[in-house]
């Protein structure tokens, strides 16, 4: 009896996604296609891109059966306060890194002397009228 209702729920979660990909807003100039509308057993709302030319992972259809076939309790219920939790992890690890830029590892280079140009005319000027 659950594998029956389970079949059911992924043939309504493939209808979803077929009617995603079908019904989605095409923007040319940007390359994407986004989501027109909610779909909350897809994990999708209203204005997600769903797919684009580049540096895109699109969300896989398998993926998301996994995820409703995998009773994650980690992902339910937030760490044991005592063990330490998320704001613990964040304060001891992520907000205490000292940040490395590139001003900090900068050397500066050294000054050598500056040596004077060779003058124009043997230093006599720039005047090109002849002296009588």
């Amino acid at each position: 009896m659950a594998t029956d209702n389970m079949k059911e729920f992924v043939d309504e979660l493939r209808t979803d996604w077929k009617s995603l990909w079908r019904n989605r807003l095409e923007d040319k100039v940007r390359a994407e296609g986004i989501a027109k509308k909610d779909y909350s057993k897809l994990f999708v709302e209203q204005g997600t891109v769903i797919m684009a030319t580049r540096d895109f992972k699109p969300i896989e259809f398998f993926d998301i059966v996994k995820e409703y076939l995998e009773l994650d309790t980690e992902k339910a219920l937030p760490p044991n306060a005592t063990i330490g939790g998320w704001g613990k992890f964040i304060r001891n690890n992520i907000r205490k890194q000292k940040p490395t830029t590139r001003a900090e590892s900068y050397v500066q280079p050294k000054k050598t002397p500056k040596k004077a140009q060779q003058q124009k005319k043997g230093g006599r000027g720039w005047l090109h009228a002849k002296l009588r």
